[in-house]
């Protein structure tokens, strides 16, 4: 049985004023369950509880939304440059979809120092999952690419492709799952964005040299593709994973709103929880028979719906994961993060305690920082090196 938990950073530098309004908002937001006398499943929850649907908006709130509360590492004197190729792909998985999403896709593929010179050359790849409420332009920058990837490379890390797939919905996030609503976004990842890589770039095409990582919704895409597909990926990499346990909790303020919402173009002036509840709603209890949203909300008339909040439990990966136990034992690596005044941190810690109590080599490394203060550093100076160890960087690889 493998443990790896490390605590990084000294408490004196948290921010005391954030902390308090953290708890605060767990108090509000959090929905926990635990056994009633009959042995069914109880629900505590505040009456100021609402649907929360994503579970990074439990520090954040609001400041999610841009998810730019990010330090920038310095830049590695001698860096070489990383060249940017931002190209679009048809994504036959989403054809069909209700929503009207967009089927053909914005790709950037990041190619490193020496793909352009040495011909003969292949290379792993590595797919990051933007998280919800932004798309892969907005986090390239966040994430300050390729400046990051530039830096890793310079200080060590093994040349790789690196490529950010666009998963932004008309609710403002996929959930990279599989929906008639919004489409299957989990096969578009793991089946035809791989694929035309594969097909247009000098790829070592084999699942031990491809890596998947994501961040918050794109930690929860990285976690649920993970476990699904480890015949496509090698090595996961999990960064403060969102809506890893099942929550929901009805409010009136909410329910209001969205039952005021008659046409999908009404979903842009809503609140950032409301359209969040829409966007978990289209991924994980869609409904090919009410339009025009096309999906079942959780609440109606303020009451909770038990069947459609079935189906959102059914998509929380703390809920699925011993399904999936024999593929998450064939990876060759697999390290999850999350910042210590993140309110991801519990839940983040459950999936490796999880992991760990099955035998499951992985990782967890709790460091100083929110939810998205450091996920830059943590790009140049760990996901990079940890699949620069953990891929197979030549041909015939098992």
């Amino acid at each position: 049985m493998v443990r790896d938990l490390r605590i990084v950073g000294q408490q004196d530098g948290i921010d005391r004023e954030e902390i308090m309004r953290s708890h605060r908002l767990f108090s509000l937001l959090f929905v926990r369950f635990r056994e009633g006398p009959q042995g069914g499943v109880l629900m505590i929850a505040s009456r100021f509880l609402y649907l929360m649907t994503l579970g990074v908006a439990v520090v954040l709130g609001p400041r999610v939304a841009a998810q730019v509360q990010t330090d920038v590492p310095a830049a590695v004197p001698g860096a070489k440059p990383v060249s940017v190729e931002r190209i679009k792909i048809h994504g036959k998985a989403l054809e069909g979809n209700l929503e009207g999403d967009a089927v053909d896709r914005d790709l950037l593929v990041f190619l490193p120092p020496s793909y352009a010179m040495e011909k003969a050359r292949r290379y792993p790849v590595v797919y990051a999952l933007h998280g919800y409420s932004i798309g892969a332009e907005q986090w390239s920058h966040e994430i300050h690419v390729p400046q990051t990837i530039e830096g890793a490379f310079a200080q060590g890390a093994k040349e790789m492709i690196v490529v950010l797939p666009d998963s932004k919905t008309l609710h403002n996030g996929s959930m990279y799952s599989n929906s008639v609503t919004t489409g299957d976004f989990e096969r578009f990842i793991a089946h035809d964005v791989v694929a035309y890589i594969d097909a247009h770039y000098r790829t070592i095409p084999e699942r031990a040299s491809r890596g998947l990582v994501g961040h918050s919704m794109g930690g929860y895409g990285a976690t649920r593709i993970g476990m699904k597909h480890s015949d496509v990926f090698g090595s996961l990499y999990i960064m403060s994973p969102c809506c890893l346990s099942p929550r929901s909790a009805p409010n009136p303020e909410v329910d209001k709103a969205l039952e005021a919402v008659k046409k999908p173009e009404d979903s842009a002036n809503l609140s950032f929880f409301a359209r969040a509840t829409l966007a978990t709603a289209a991924a994980w209890s869609p409904d090919p028979k009410n339009p025009p949203l096309y999906l079942d909300l959780p609440t109606k008339d303020g009451q909770p719906q038990p069947d459609v909040l079935a189906k959102w439990t059914a998509n929380a990966p703390l809920a699925f994961v011993d399904q999936y136990v024999d593929n998450l034992r064939e990876y060759h690596g697999i390290s999850i993060d999350v910042g210590n005044q993140d309110g991801l941190r519990a839940d983040t810690a459950k999936l490796h305690d999880v992991l760990d109590e099955y035998g499951i080599a992985n990782s967890l490394e709790v460091y100083e920082g929110t939810h998205t203060s450091k996920v830059a550093d943590r790009i140049q100076n760990h996901v990079i090196p940890f699949f620069s160890q953990n891929l197979c960087f030549q041909a015939a690889c098992r």
